[in-house]
């Protein structure tokens, strides 16, 4: 149940970046005592959510360019053939990597200081992600309750 591993772990990664733009701007910004940063809790805090919105944030992306990736190049259609499953796992590493595209956006959108506006891109695919995996969630979903 790889596309709901996934979902799951989208759907825990939203409130974590939402937490970690708070932590920056509103709860607990970070202090520098002549630019250096200082190592109070709310440092730590930051290094742990930080840490955490990564872990939510990459790992669907290691299991789509993976096991989903696996899974479809096993389907019926391609009768296991290696070179189709070599192609299918081309073409889902090639799209994922479309991601880096993001760098671009993130740029102009953090221009004079505007962070949140990179967050909300972030969610925003996110929210996309949930949408495309939604298919593959309900049919495994529905293999998890046939058996």
């Amino acid at each position: 149940m790889s596309a709901t591993t996934c979902c799951v772990m989208i759907v825990l990664g939203i409130p974590t970046m939402l937490l970690y733009q708070n932590l920056i701007s509103d709860i607990c910004p970070l202090q520098e005592i002549g630019g250096v940063p200082e190592y109070d809790s709310c440092f730590y805090w930051m290094i742990f959510v930080l840490v955490l919105t990564g872990i939510l944030v990459n790992g669907p992306y290691s299991l789509i360019t993976t096991a989903v990736s696996a899974e479809l190049g096993q389907h019926p259609s391609l009768a296991g053939s290696k070179k189709a499953l070599a192609t299918v796992t081309a073409i889902i590493d090639g799209t994922g990597s479309l991601g880096t595209t993001g760098v671009l956006i993130a740029g102009p959108l953090s221009s004079k200081g505007h962070w949140e506006y990179v967050i909300y891109m972030l969610i925003t695919a996110d929210i996309c992600a949930l949408l495309f995996l939604t298919r593959l969630v309900f049919n495994e979903i529905k293999r998890k309750n046939k058996s």
